[in-house]
């Protein structure tokens, strides 16, 4: 029997740019990238601090008594930042690497990212489904030379391209880190926009879906 591994393997070898890469949390976890979830529960952190009160050991629980509601990113993000400026100097630590962090290899490209931006270059794929906010993969695909199509929000894709006409599209399904409208509650997570289902309908209607797990 055919190791389906290598059956995938034959496949988009002889079919070149047929298939679309999904890519989950996995990847940038093993970079040392917080999950969405890991960086609002920090949020509720700085929220209760600037209440002066103590939210553990289970800020998501205490945010609920607190707030009477779920934890959201994007009111907490308005609660304890307010201006643009603000927010972007806020998360850049969570997803931009320090000197030190970046001596150390954390929050950069793992190789899985630089896997599939090798197979974007050959031609292999032309579409990336990411559940991430971080930019690993755009920097990757860049450090190959390639600038991608990055499709993080309804706007972005209304004026898109077609697929077939760009070396490579990035759809971001939850938004980009610098964007305060990332999807992340499961209330915000339960549907995606109508734009974003219509976008992905067609992409797994014209590509092979292909996983990738976590990688270093």
């Amino acid at each position: 029997m055919i190791d389906p591994i290598n059956s995938l393997a034959f496949s988009m070898h002889a079919n070149k740019g047929v298939y679309a890469i999904l890519v989950g949390s996995g990847i940038s976890r093993a970079a040392r990238i917080p999950t969405g979830w890991e960086v609002t529960i920090e949020l509720v952190r700085k929220a209760a601090a600037i209440q002066k009160a103590d939210c553990e050991p289970d800020p998501a629980a205490w945010y609920r008594g607190f707030a009477g509601r779920e934890p959201d990113y994007s009111v907490l993000l308005d609660a304890v930042a307010k201006t643009p400026a603000e927010r972007q100097q806020l998360l850049r630590p969570y997803f931009e690497p320090t000197e030190a962090e970046r001596e150390e290899g954390a929050k950069q490209p793992t190789k899985a990212h630089r896997a599939i931006a090798r197979l974007v270059k050959m031609g292999y794929v032309r579409v990336v489904i990411t559940t991430n906010f971080d930019r690993l993969l755009e920097v990757a695909l860049q450090d190959e030379g390639i600038q991608p199509t990055v499709l993080s929000t309804s706007d972005q894709i209304a004026g898109a391209m077609p697929l077939v006409h760009t070396a490579c599209t990035v759809i971001k399904v939850h938004g980009d880190y610098l964007d305060t409208r990332i999807l992340n509650t499961p209330e915000e997570l339960a549907k995606y926009p109508k734009a974003f289902n219509t976008l992905l309908d067609r992409v797994f209607d014209e590509f092979g879906p292909v996983p990738v797990a976590a990688a270093r």
